[in-house]
């Protein structure tokens, strides 16, 4: 079992960053499958950005590219999601999600393809 503990999530204008962090309970977290989602009130849970172990370079949702780069520190074995030119549209709870199993690229953004979740972390951009 893994455990996903996301922070960083806060109240913020339009147009500030924001980082938020993932820190798994496994050292081992590099040989899996991490992803960001999002959920904004009173809609679907939505893909933001994943990274597969055997790939360098993340696979983001076109809304956020250019503006979100996740990032991986192995020595704190910490993920980031770093959130520039916020808008009030990235209002949500936004949760960190992780797989031991691979994933083809055309199957990042399925929720379900995700075993393990964090508890979520509220981001709010309002002026």
């Amino acid at each position: 079992q893994v455990q996903l503990i996301e922070s960083g999530g806060g109240l913020v204008r339009p147009g500030d960053s924001l980082r938020l962090s993932c820190a798994p309970s496994t050292r081992t977290i590099r040989t899996y499958t991490i992803a960001w989602f999002r959920q904004a009130p009173g809609k679907d849970r939505e893909f933001v950005v994943a990274l597969k172990p055997s790939s360098g370079a993340p696979s983001y949702a076109d809304s956020e590219k250019g503006r979100f780069t996740f990032s991986r520190d192995s020595a704190k074995n910490t993920m980031y999601l770093q959130m520039n030119s916020l808008k009030s549209g990235d209002t949500a709870v936004y949760y960190c999600a992780a797989t031991a199993r691979g994933l083809i690229t055309s199957s990042l953004r399925t929720i379900a393809n995700y075993d393990y979740w964090g508890q979520g972390t509220q981001v709010t951009v309002s002026s």
